[in-house]
C-alpha cells in the first residue's frame, strides 16, 4: 500500500500538480524505497538583486503551513550545493582543493531525502514523519517544528583531510558557512525565510536522520514561508 501511495505522490510531483511533500503531519513509517526525483533545471537569473537579498536577509524563526514548491526546492539545493561547471565539477560554495565534504539532507513532513548535486535530484530515503523528532535533536527549537523544509548539511571530514590533515577541519567550517549563505540569500530571493541553526545534539540528529558513520552534522537551516 505505502508504494502505491508513494509513486502517486512522485507522480504527481513530477508532473507540477501539487507543492512538492505538502504539509501533512502524518506519513508511513517505513524506509525508502529507492525512489528519486528529479527536479526541474534551476534558474540562473531573478527579478531580485544580489544587493537586495543582502539587505533583506533576516533569521525567520516562524513559518506559515504552506508547503515549498518542487522549483523553489531545486532552487534552494542548488544554490546551497550545486553544480556549476559539469566538466570540473565546481559548485556553488567554494570547497578546498575542490573536494566537496559537504552533504546536504532534507526533512519535510512527507520524509527524508538526499540531494545529489550531479544529477540534481533527491533521494528518497525515508517516508517516515521526522521532523518532530529533528526538532527534539535540536533542543525543541520551534522554527524546527514548523519549517516547510529543514535542510541539513553534513561534512565527510575525510574528504578534505586527506588532502590538509589537520588544517581540514578548519576549512570544512568554512566551506558549510558559504553553502548557508548561499541557501539563505537564496531563500530571500524566492520570497521564503529561513535561519541558520547550530545548536543542536550531533548524535540524535545522525541517529534520527539515520546517517552514515562519517556524515557529521554540522547546520540546520528550517526555510519555510514568513509568518
Amino acid at each position: 500500500m505505502r508504494a502505491v501511495l508513494l509513486s502517486t505522490t512522485l507522480f504527481a510531483l513530477l508532473l507540477g500538480a501539487i507543492p512538492m511533500l505538502a504539509c501533512a503531519e502524518a506519513a508511513p513509517s517505513e524506509e525508502g524505497s529507492g525512489e528519486t526525483i528529479k527536479l526541474p533545471l534551476p534558474r540562473m537569473d531573478s527579478e531580485v538583486s544580489l544587493e537586495e537579498t543582502l539587505a533583506q536577509r533576516r533569521s525567520i524563526r516562524s513559518f506559515t503551513t504552506e508547503a515549498l514548491t518542487l522549483d523553489e526546492i531545486s532552487q534552494l539545493c542548488w544554490a546551497a550545493q550545486g553544480v556549476t561547471r559539469k566538466d570540473r565539477g565546481f559548485r556553488t560554495a567554494p570547497s578546498a582543493g575542490a573536494l566537496y565534504p559537504l552533504e546536504l539532507y532534507l526533512v519535510t513532513p512527507d520524509g527524508l531525502y538526499h540531494y545529489d548535486p550531479g544529477a540534481h535530484e533527491l533521494a528518497v530515503l525515508s517516508t517516515e514523519y521526522l521532523r518532530g523528532k529533528l526538532a527534539d535533536a535540536a533542543l525543541r527549537q520551534s522554527s524546527v517544528y514548523s519549517g516547510s523544509c529543514i535542510f541539513v548539511i553534513t561534512a565527510v571530514y575525510a574528504r578534505t583531510s586527506k588532502k590538509y590533515g589537520d588544517r581540514a577541519r578548519q576549512y570544512v567550517h568554512m566551506e558549510v558557512g558559504h553553502a548557508a549563505q548561499n541557501l539563505l540569500l537564496q531563500a530571500v530571493a524566492l520570497g521564503l525565510g529561513g535561519v541558520p541553526i547550530g545548536a543542536f545534539h550531533d548524535d540524535r540528529v545522525a541517529d534520527v536522520l539515520g546517517l552514515p558513520g562519517d556524515h557529521e552534522p554540522l547546520m540546520i537551516i528550517p526555510v519555510g514561508h514568513p509568518a
